[in-house]
């Protein structure tokens, strides 16, 4: 039987996997997604939004790392599996719940919609670890980083509403994302050069809120 069919071995130690290139990039979205927590707690959202927004791009980098570098073992792709899955639980699931209960300050109005950001992701992740893609270009319904990138958008928008009524907007925004997610809609896994698209909008994005802040 060779080693890539055998039972992993323990005794590989965890943090052998933690010096990765692709893991590394993944546990530098967990940062940004922990930012984007912290921030969103104390009330600074345009910093927030920053790390929201930078974790979905390394969650695109670790991938593409991943495929370019030869020679790595099936523990490490199924070690770097695992650990982008959980990341993705906080970037796309735990830190846009927080954001919208922070917004919304903490009203219990809010628990439902935040309860239905986390369950989502929990169920599509779980969905996807499973059965993968539909084929290799398809996702079965909307990523979840892609509600990132909308609400990152849409969020620069705040300025021209009251924050109650924005708060709504929110709400309803995050509850039809999460639909979008579990529906049966096949959507294009962006991959290739949209990956250098992504870097211009994060750039983007980020001087914007950046000069927001500063303001």
């Amino acid at each position: 039987m060779s080693t890539s069919q055998s039972k992993p071995s323990h005794q590989i130690g965890m943090l052998w996997f933690a010096k990765d290139l692709p893991n590394l990039c993944s546990l530098a979205g967990l940062l940004c997604a922990l930012l984007g927590v912290y921030f969103a707690v104390i009330e600074n959202f345009p910093a927030a939004v920053i790390g929201m927004i930078w974790a979905v791009l390394f969650d695109w980098g670790d991938g593409i790392i991943a495929r370019k570098i030869k020679g790595r073992t099936d523990e490490q792709k199924n070690f770097g599996a695992q650990l982008d899955s959980l990341i993705d639980m906080i970037s796309f699931g735990i830190c846009p719940a927080v954001f919208l209960l922070s917004y919304g300050n903490f009203s219990a109005w809010f628990l439902p919609g935040a309860f239905v950001i986390v369950a989502t992701s929990a169920i599509r992740l779980s969905y996807f670890n499973l059965f993968g893609l539909v084929d290799s270009a398809t996702y079965k319904g909307l990523a979840l980083d892609n509600n990132i990138i909308v609400f990152a958008f849409v969020f620069l928008f705040e300025f021209f509403f009251a924050p109650a009524v924005f708060s709504i907007i929110l709400y309803t925004m995050f509850i039809a994302m999460a639909g979008l997610n579990l529906s049966p809609l096949r959507t294009p896994k962006f991959s290739g050069k949209w990956f250098y698209a992504l870097i211009v909008y994060t750039v983007i994005l980020t001087i914007i809120y950046c000069w927001i802040l500063s303001t």
